[in-house]
């Protein structure tokens, strides 16, 4: 059954979703600010997830219609990556409801962090197109297919994992990476809620107040990626990188790193 929300929760509600859809269309990472604030509104981990997946779908839609609108990226020239996009994404938000993600929890924050190190030691990575170094295909397959079963399974950082497979393995420059990124992530968000309707999960009126905040955000964050490109893009994949990983380590008890980082500070005995 939906939550009847007040007009003031939906109107905060619709603040986060304007603030995240804006960072989301620059560099990904707006789960960091919806997720918290879904279940801070007094949802349920399940309906959380269920309703992020409902307004992350209007923010990826926009970013990517105004990719398109301003001829940054064609989605008729990426029929397989988005095929295994979508197949990967319903595969990973299938086998989530079977096996414990937690392992992923200690893998994910190291390659964020490699993410984060690769742009900083290589400040010309993304600025123009570079040498393609794998076929569409094997992108579609590898990328496509690899990072749309996260975004099923798991979720945080996929935007930023998208960004960097078209800049490392296609060559892509950050702002074309950054745009044929939404139509990626707009697929997998797409997968994954027609997983979670199944359920029964979302809570419609807060995921469209959302979802109205996440819209607008996204033209706008897709209009500074359009006019500024790797200037903009670079320091706020960077900053996503590094933001995931600490919410990922440090909301996580069993995390390795997170008692590496704990116990370096002298706070763990």
């Amino acid at each position: 059954m939906d939550l009847l929300p007040s007009l003031d929760l939906l109107a905060m509600l619709f603040g986060v979703g304007l603030v995240a859809g804006f960072v989301d269309a620059i560099a990904g990472g707006g789960g960091l600010l919806t997720v918290p604030a879904l279940l801070w509104a007094g949802l349920s981990p399940a309906q959380a997830l269920a309703t992020n997946k409902l307004q992350s779908c209007f923010g990826s839609f926009s970013a990517t219609l105004k990719f398109v609108r301003g001829g940054e990226v064609d989605p008729r020239t990426m029929g397989r990556m988005i095929a295994c996009t979508f197949v990967g994404a319903a595969a990973g938000a299938t086998l989530v409801q079977m096996l414990d993600p937690s392992f992923l929890r200690n893998v994910i924050p190291v390659l964020l962090v490699g993410i984060a190190l690769y742009l900083l030691v290589s400040p010309k990575a993304g600025d123009i197109d570079a040498h393609r170094r794998v076929s569409e295909n094997v992108f579609a397959l590898l990328i496509g297919g690899g990072v749309g079963f996260y975004d099923g399974f798991f979720g945080p950082g996929t935007g930023t994992f998208f960004a960097i497979g078209f800049v490392a393995l296609l060559g892509f420059n950050l702002r074309r990476a950054t745009a044929h990124t939404k139509i990626l992530n707009f697929t997998s968000n797409v997968a994954a809620l027609l997983f979670f309707l199944l359920g029964g999960q979302i809570q419609w009126a807060i995921g469209i107040a959302m979802g109205a905040g996440q819209f607008l955000g996204a033209q706008a964050g897709a209009h500074l990626v359009i006019r500024n490109g790797a200037r903009i893009v670079r320091p706020m994949l960077v900053v996503a990188s590094l933001a995931i990983t600490a919410k990922i380590v440090m909301t996580d008890d069993g995390n390795p790193l997170r008692h590496l980082v704990m116990t370096v500070l002298g706070l763990l005995p």
